[in-house]
């Protein structure tokens, strides 16, 4: 307990310190000047809906990051492929069509002409899921044979992917349909990835949300709990009671408001689920499994990690193969909200993934970071883009201000990694 310091909790908590003072400016300003209420439910539900693939694609980008600074420069352009994959076999269209349809041949106008007798049957969702996530196994597979083993440097392993695989996908939707897009996607496959829970009226109070909030709540509070009296026990450094007492508070009081927000808004949405499920599993593979410091080590000192024993060239096929895997959930997610696929899905995304991680705290050589970290990042850049975009400013003014905070974020880590050195 003596190394308890207010300072050193200030330190590590700067980013989320700075998020709680952007989203209050924001409110600030957005009733200012636009007269909109930040903080209504629908607004706060669509804040965590339209970020939902940052969140993911931040996890699987964060174990990239782990092992050396390695980025993903291609995940933006395979959530638009992936995207078309799934229209391409889950909506009638012109190549489905062409690949599985009866045709006949008929004499029109003194021309022969082939016209379709039978459409063909979309596959259903099951299948669907099924084919999509054998590309992305198949292209995780390929990037990291190709990153670990041939040693090809991950950003021009991935840079061929971000180039070929916007052509690919602008190609199959282009072909597919006159309109370079495919909707109208069955609605089974909708559920699975949008909608929302325990689905109630605009304003009206859903309770099985409300008893979700509060059972979490509850988990939160018996884990922080736990976890200090078995550093106790142990004899380890542990927080002031005070302190765990007021931590747990203040995510307690973050976990109800957006309760009784997704609550006053109709329930709790599909997405935020599988926003859950992913930071969940891997903040446990991170924090408590020998994989996940396999992915620290061989991002601090990679020949040190390999004279220990460790696969570095297996860890690193593990972490382009993960990111595929995540980008595909993205591109589900991404489809199901916007329910079509098109050829702009995914423009930016690798960049949003990347600056959440930095601004959340991953360290840009590697080694070092956390899925709290790159959830307060992502979070961050978020109510950036939505707060900046309420109050009507330009998007060009937007990109310029999270540049600056992007390069502040990693500026003040070097510093502060100075600071600790002198010290």
């Amino acid at each position: 307990m003596n190394g308890f310091s207010m300072k050193n909790v200030m330190k590590k908590n700067v980013m989320t310190i700075a998020l709680f003072a952007v989203y209050v400016l924001f409110v600030i300003l957005a009733a200012a000047i636009k007269g909109t209420n930040m903080l209504d439910p629908s607004v706060v539900t669509s804040l965590i809906e339209q970020n939902a693939y940052v969140f993911i694609l931040g996890a699987g980008m964060l174990m990239c990051m782990l092992t050396g600074g390695n980025i993903d420069l291609s995940v933006g352009s395979f959530v638009c492929f992936a995207g078309a994959v799934i229209g391409l076999f889950s909506v009638e269209n012109k190549i489905l069509n062409e690949w599985y349809g009866v045709w006949t041949t008929q004499i029109v106008d003194g021309k022969e002409e082939r016209v379709l007798v039978t459409a063909a049957q979309p596959l259903s969702t099951p299948v669907v899921l099924l084919i999509v996530i054998g590309v992305g196994l198949a292209y995780g597979a390929l990037l990291g044979f190709l990153i670990a083993y041939v040693r090809i440097p991950p950003w021009i392993a991935t840079l061929a992917g971000y180039l070929a695989f916007r052509g690919l996908g602008t190609q199959v939707l282009t072909t597919a349909s006159t309109t370079n897009a495919i909707s109208n996607f069955p609605k089974p496959l909708l559920a699975i990835f949008s909608g929302k829970l325990f689905e109630t009226g605009w304003g009206e109070m859903n309770i099985p949300c409300l008893i979700l909030g509060i059972a979490g709540s509850a988990v939160v509070v018996f884990l922080s709990l736990k976890a200090r009296a078995t550093k106790v026990k142990k004899g380890y450094q542990a927080d002031p009671m005070w302190f765990v007492i007021l931590k747990c508070c203040l995510i307690v009081a973050i976990i109800m408001f957006l309760t009784v927000e997704f609550a006053l808004d109709g329930g709790i949405p599909v997405v935020v689920l599988w926003i859950l499920a992913v930071l969940i599993i891997y903040g446990i593979i991170t924090e408590k499994t020998t994989i996940g410091r396999h992915f620290m080590t061989v991002g601090g000192n990679a020949e040190a990690s390999r004279l220990s024993g460790i696969n570095n060239k297996r860890i690193m096929f593990v972490a382009y193969l993960n990111m595929a895997i995540l980008t595909v959930i993205a591109s589900l997610v991404v489809t199901a909200r916007t329910g079509a696929a098109n050829a702009f899905a995914g423009q930016e995304f690798e960049l949003d993934a990347i600056a959440a991680c930095i601004v959340g705290g991953v360290s840009a050589y590697g080694g070092a970071g956390t899925i709290v970290g790159m959830v307060v990042g992502a979070t961050l850049i978020g109510v950036i883009n939505q707060g900046m975009s309420l109050v009507g400013v330009d998007q060009d003014w937007i990109k310029i201000v999270k540049g600056l905070v992007l390069l502040g974020a990693v500026v003040f880590d070097i510093m502060s990694k100075k600071g600790n050195k002198k010290q």
